[in-house]
């Protein structure tokens, strides 16, 4: 059976899509073939990492990249996870589709926090919104 191909787009590869390159990897192994990048390169954000180490996903050896970056464009779907991403996508020659599902941006949530628990909350929220995401792949982009 032949694997779908994802490439999950964010701005700065730092949290929303490194988040949804874990969780499908994960939980989809099987059915999806995953990658992530972004518009620029921002780093790791330490706050998703912790997130996903909370729900038992390593995402620590993944590594912030932009679309320059990938060895292949060779997708069956672009899927961008933030406004900016999908208003700035490069273009992409090929057969990828695209697919904008848009999850909010956790360190801009946290921002304003008092404490470390306060600000782990967003990270802790959109996690939770991008698995129930990724479990219903790759069914739900044939619908």
């Amino acid at each position: 059976m032949k694997k779908t191909r994802i490439l999950f787009l964010c701005t700065g590869n730092s949290c929303r899509s490194q988040m949804a390159e874990g969780w499908a990897r994960a939980l989809k192994s099987e059915e999806l073939d995953v990658a992530s990048a972004g518009i620029v390169r921002h780093g790791m954000n330490p706050r998703a990492v912790q997130a996903m180490a909370e729900a038992g996903v390593d995402i620590s050896g993944q590594s912030s990249k932009t679309i320059d970056d990938l060895p292949s464009l060779d997708f069956d779907w672009i899927i961008t996870l933030c406004g900016h991403a999908n208003e700035s996508c490069p273009m992409v020659f090929g057969p990828a589709k695209r697919l904008h599902v848009g999850f909010d941006d956790p360190p801009a949530l946290a921002a304003g926090a008092v404490t470390e628990e306060e600000a782990m909350a967003p990270y802790r929220r959109v996690r939770d919104e991008i698995k129930q995401f990724i479990e219903g792949l790759p069914e739900s982009l044939s619908a």
